[in-house]
């Protein structure tokens, strides 16, 4: 049995409203951090939490955008999502508290928390591990790559990153970019590229090819199976 709760916490002065999902069974849980797409904390990164619980994870759904916001469409997503990526600050101190939250939850193991992300959310749990966040891991679905983040100490989470090839939010110097600066920050790194996918591919109602987002059952599932190994090989809890 999985339980769930909604789960109020603060960055700065922002009430922010998470999604937790856990077994009900068993303690010092592993912790996934679910960083979510542009829309904010809607029913895909609920539902994604919920599957991980199934598998022995407390996995948490953060809150980007405050009280809960989901964008009602692209044109809101964007302004939301740009809003937040012009305020460096904001976004990270959003981020901390979401991590902190987690690992002080009394059925976390807190040697073990990873986070994974979609879209803006992939953007996000790069930039948590560029910011050298406790996490053992941080994996990226059709995330974005580019970062105003500039540090120079090694990277300690491990890094994976599930990229379609035609994904037009992500340009192959996006890419290039990304591969050198795990490679200067001696991350230990993998980045898969899925053939003939598009950006949102792991979503089932993505279906937009001319704005470049659709849905990929092959890559969805290869890309799923890759995350869910990485995490066994990271953590030493969940199942």
């Amino acid at each position: 049995m999985v339980i769930t709760k909604e789960i109020e916490y603060r960055a700065d002065n922002v009430l922010l409203k998470g999604f937790c999902a856990y077994p009900d069974k068993g303690a010092h849980l592993s912790a996934i951090i679910i960083a979510p797409t542009w829309a904010g904390r809607d029913s895909f990164a609920c539902d994604k939490a919920m599957l991980l619980a199934k598998r022995g994870y407390l996995a948490f759904a953060l809150d980007l955008y405050g009280d809960g916001k989901v964008g009602q469409s692209k044109d809101e997503n964007a302004s939301l999502m740009n809003n937040l990526l012009e305020d460096k600050y904001a976004l990270m101190t959003r981020l901390r508290a979401a991590f902190s939250v987690v690992r002080k939850m009394h059925r976390v193991d807190k040697s073990n928390i990873a986070a994974i992300g979609y879209c803006l959310g992939g953007r996000c749990v790069l930039d948590m591990a560029r910011a050298n966040m406790e996490l053992n891991a941080v994996i990226s679905f059709h995330g974005l790559l580019q970062s105003n983040i500039t540090k120079e100490q090694n990277i300690e989470s491990k890094v994976l990153v599930l990229h379609g090839n035609n994904d037009p939010m992500v340009t192959p110097e996006h890419v290039y970019n990304f591969q050198q600066e795990m490679e200067s920050r001696k991350a230990d790194w993998q980045l898969h590229t899925f053939g003939n996918t598009y950006h949102a591919f792991t979503n089932p109602k993505a279906n937009d090819i001319e704005f470049g987002t659709v849905y990929n059952k092959v890559s969805d599932q290869r890309s799923w199976k890759l995350a869910i190994n990485f995490l066994k090989e990271n953590f030493t809890r969940g199942y």
